[in-house]
């Protein structure tokens, strides 16, 4: 019992890092684009967070790739295009222009995506409190774009909001490929799919025009940070709170990311929300957690594609 209650606190201790990684990495993403190009760091971050993770697999003497994956090759593929071209790419062109909070909680509209996506793709029907929700969500959304005064920064809000689309989408595939081979190890699955999602971001660098990099000691320790700590070291964290923390209380923790980083966008980048952003911020923050909830009144587990790349 006295272990079992010491691996519980080591676990949260790991999501709480996990959080604060994720959270204050939305201030160094807007800080690093001052140095490089949106797809230029976007293709450093991801491919290099590809090749840790592959050092991880080969550190722990794991296969690198079994018969089972090759199989499922396809669909690893879309993931992904989905979960790193899309979600990542989007989210880091976001930021070229969006501020760092407002982009932060318009992609974590994420879990309320998969409940529509979820509806046509896996016959699971909106019901009960799903409903609430996805009114917060929805109103949350509107109180942030605010369609009858769009300013500047209506395209950058529209690539956040894509991202967290790209993303739920991500879920759904992951969540059909773990129902047909459960078995597949998450780490090396995680590899894969980020070293093919890297692919068309790096392609995309080559083609885009774009300032040379300024390799500065800050832009130097941002690739740093997103490619080892917020993708390699970060999945690391979430698997393994996942494997020992009830589903909901992990949904409801991993919130504190994008809380995170509109506090930090707040205090390092002077992004101070106006009165209709706070609304609708407090509308998607109240949709999150009625989520949360129903994962742990329904015992649900959490899909590993939830976490970020």
């Amino acid at each position: 019992m006295q272990l079992e209650k010491k691996e519980t606190i080591r676990a949260f201790l790991s999501l709480l890092s996990l959080c604060v990684f994720w959270g204050y990495n939305w201030v160094v993403m807007k800080k690093a684009l001052e140095f490089s190009g949106a797809f230029q760091f976007a293709a450093l971050r991801t491919v290099i967070g590809a090749l840790f993770l592959f050092v991880i697999l080969i550190g722990l003497r794991k296969p690198l790739l079994v018969r089972s994956m090759v199989k499922e090759m396809p669909t690893i593929i879309a993931l992904g295009l989905l979960q790193t071209s899309g979600f990542t790419g989007l989210l880091i062109w976001a930021l070229v222009t969006g501020g760092a909070g407002k982009t932060s909680i318009l992609t974590y509209t994420m879990p309320f995506w998969v409940m529509v996506l979820a509806w046509p793709l896996l016959d699971e029907k909106i019901q009960g409190l799903q409903w609430p929700a996805a009114l917060f969500s929805i109103m949350g959304i509107l109180f942030i774009l605010d369609p009858l005064h769009l300013g500047a920064d209506k395209f950058s809000m529209l690539l956040a909001l894509l991202s967290g689309v790209s993303w739920a989408s991500a879920v759904i595939v992951a969540k059909k490929l773990h129902q047909r081979s459960p078995g597949l190890d998450l780490l090396s699955l995680t590899a894969w799919q980020m070293l093919f999602g890297s692919i068309p971001i790096a392609v995309a660098a080559f083609l885009v025009p774009a300032p040379a990099i300024q390799w500065t000691p800050y832009f130097i320790g941002a690739v740093v940070f997103n490619a080892i700590f917020c993708n390699a070291l970060a999945w690391l964290l979430w698997l393994y709170a996942l494997q020992r923390l009830a589903a909901g209380i992990a949904s409801m923790a991993s919130m504190l990311a994008p809380i995170i980083g509109v506090l930090a966008a707040w205090w390092q980048l002077n992004e101070v929300p106006n009165t209709k952003e706070s609304i609708g911020m407090v509308f998607i923050a109240l949709s999150l957690v009625i989520i949360s909830v129903i994962s742990i009144k329904k015992h649900e587990s959490v899909d590993s594609s939830m976490g970020q790349d």
